[in-house]
């Protein structure tokens, strides 16, 4: 599936997520901006203090400190009531502490709010692509990417980026002070900040890779994981623990070093600049003590001039980590963006929604997975409305491919023939009419991790009891579940791990009655009921479906002899067709299968 060019940006895709948490991140970032201006203060309360209150020398702090020093009396004051500069400065702590705690609050509710949006609009846009998707994209890379990928995403979003708008600010707030005191100095502490920037765009492209490997890599992993942990029973009847245990810590091993790699590459990287910012502040402590022997600065300046570069060194060197982690952030939205970009299932303009209790026409289909092996060709027949139709056929004939085509899990491709029903092509009719009114039921049937009852009433909310025992009795396993301590509240497991393979397929059949769906497909789905059972249930078919078209799909003859039509399949091609007895008088594959079967009962 190709993806559509939407030309959507990092940028956009990321706004569109921040929609209901948009104020909560415009909060914050004030919080910050406000945060950042208080921590200003405090340094010029100090410099205040040490050179006019305590040395007397003229007052060089901002014009608003000035002029509320000298509506308290000025600095004579001040010098007999240094407790006045103790309390401003816990006035400043305290007030910097409230704005805090708001910045961290609405971080937090724009954190949380950020990954509730991405989460459903990721979960809703999955559902609705097409199943084609699905098969070309591994489970547990999509559950990767939705995961801790989202989790990096967000991050960034609202922690990294909005340390990223702090530091800036912080940075262009400490140096107009530092300037405005000392240039030289301001020069040596400015120094180096062109220097972690540059080094940092030179790791971001290498941490990328190697975080985009390690990414990619994980995914692999969680794949393992998810396909043992759904697939235990397998693993454990064919004794592979051990060589599905050995795949896994290879692949373990294999990610493990990836992010060693990873490690190692940061260690150099943080290590760079933690000794370039201790060399900065060395020399900046050096060069300003200089500059107060000779009285080219004073004490006062000095410190506030130390506190403000404290207050730049920290940042500056997190602004170079953060640079780091934007490269880890864009391979995270990009994972996502693969999945946002992918086209959506979508329906003609003008899908229609027609009568589907009428004759369905394969007229010329031809259809392949992959270009270089067709799977169905020149596919010409047509099922009756109201008629039970049998599709016979070895493995791979494209029994179950042509059921896909007429729901349209698959499209067709143009110039590939179509499907009708009533006359209407399948891709004119919307797909939520055509899907509620063809029930499938599969061989390999999928059922929820909840209660018996849930399972078979999941087709319509809150469906009454009686219509879900009255859809297992006819799939004739309404007795099964009543002899269960809890009847239809028993828990099925992860994937009906608690039934067995003929209880799960016969659930499936109830499941699919309940929809009541005109054109109703049993996929091979009574494989692994006994031949008495399976008779039973398309006896209760026959009985209660009354009109409906039924197309059944099956290795076992018995199962179709009663159809008012078979069709016989190999290798994609419509070999044979007709009823039962028609077909026993041609040579052929019908023939062949029901000969080989029945000696195999006789001698049983």
């Amino acid at each position: 599936m190709s993806n559509k060019k939407t030309g959507v940006t990092r940028f956009s895709m990321i706004w569109q997520f921040l929609k209901g948490s948009k104020r909560f991140y415009i909060l914050s970032v004030l919080a910050s901006l406000t945060i950042t201006l208080l921590e200003m203060i405090t340094p010029q309360i100090i410099k205040l203090t040490v050179d006019s209150v305590i040395d007397g020398k003229e007052m060089t702090v901002p014009r608003m400190m000035i002029a509320w020093i000298e509506s308290m009396g000025g600095v004579s004051v001040l010098r007999k009531n240094l407790i006045i500069l103790a309390i401003a400065i816990v006035t400043v702590a305290l007030v910097t502490g409230v704005f805090r705690y708001i910045q961290m609050v609405a971080s937090a509710r724009a954190a949380e709010t950020f990954t509730y949006t991405i989460r459903n609009k990721l979960f809703e846009h999955i559902q609705r692509l097409p199943f084609d998707w699905h098969m070309k994209n591994q489970t547990g890379d999509i559950i990767q990417r939705c995961t801790s990928d989202v989790e990096t995403v967000r991050n960034f979003v609202t922690e990294q980026f909005m340390n990223v708008v702090r530091i800036c600010i912080l940075v262009a707030l400490s140096l107009s002070f530092m300037v405005a005191m000392n240039l030289k100095l301001s020069i040596i502490a400015m120094v180096s900040i062109p220097i972690i920037t540059g080094y940092s765009l030179i790791f971001h492209k290498k941490i990328s890779d190697h975080f985009t490997e390690a990414d990619e890599a994980e995914g692999v992993l969680s794949t393992i994981a998810q396909e043992n942990l759904t697939g235990v029973r397998v693993v454990r009847a064919f004794g592979r623990e051990k060589y599905e245990k050995d795949r896994f810590e290879k692949q373990n091993n294999i990610y493990t070093n990836m992010w060693i790699k990873l490690c190692l590459l940061l260690s150099y990287f943080w290590g760079a600049g933690d000794l370039m910012s201790c060399v900065q502040v060395m020399l900046i402590i050096v060069f300003g003590s200089i500059l107060c022997v000779r009285g080219q600065m004073t004490a006062g300046e000095f410190i506030a001039f130390v506190s403000y570069n404290a207050m730049l060194t920290w940042p500056v060197r997190q602004l170079g980590r953060t640079i780091a982690d934007m490269s880890k952030a864009g391979v995270s939205i990009d994972r996502i963006k693969y999945i946002m970009e992918s086209e959506e299932e979508h329906d003609r303009e003008g899908a229609q929604e027609p009568d589907m209790n009428q004759d369905i026409c394969f007229e010329n289909v031809n259809f392949a997975y992959d270009e270089a092996k067709p799977i169905l060709k020149h596919m010409n027949f047509t099922i009756p409305a109201g008629k039970t139709f049998a599709i016979l056929g070895p493995t791979s004939s494209g029994k179950s491919t042509m059921m896909y085509l007429l729901n349209r899990l698959y499209e067709i491709p143009e110039g590939h023939g179509r499907i009708t029903i009533g006359g209407v092509d399948v891709r004119d009719i919307k797909a939520s009419h055509l899907r509620k009114n063809i029930g499938m039921c599969l061989q390999e049937p999928f059922l929820f991790s909840k209660t018996i009852g849930e399972n078979i009433g999941i087709t319509e909310r809150a469906m009454k009891m009686e219509l879900i025992r009255r859809a297992a009795s006819i799939a004739c396993v309404d007795d099964a579940i009543m002899g269960f301590t809890k009847g239809y509240e028993t828990e099925v497991g992860e994937r009906g791990v608690t039934l067995s393979g003929g209880q799960k397929q016969r659930t499936a059949v109830a499941r699919m009655l309940t929809q009541n769906a005109p054109i109703m497909i049993f996929d091979d789905s009574m494989s692994a009921v006994d031949a008495e059972t399976d008779a039973k249930i398309r006896a209760q078919l026959h009985e209660h479906l009354g009109k409906g078209t039924v197309i059944l799909i099956s290795h076992r003859v018995t199962t179709l002899m009663s159809a008012d039509c078979i069709l016989v399949l190999d290798k994609g091609e419509v070999k044979q067709m007709g009823t039962h007895e028609e077909l026993l008088q041609q040579e052929g594959i019908y023939r062949s299968i029901y000969n080989m079967q029945m000696n195999c009962e006789v001698t049983e």
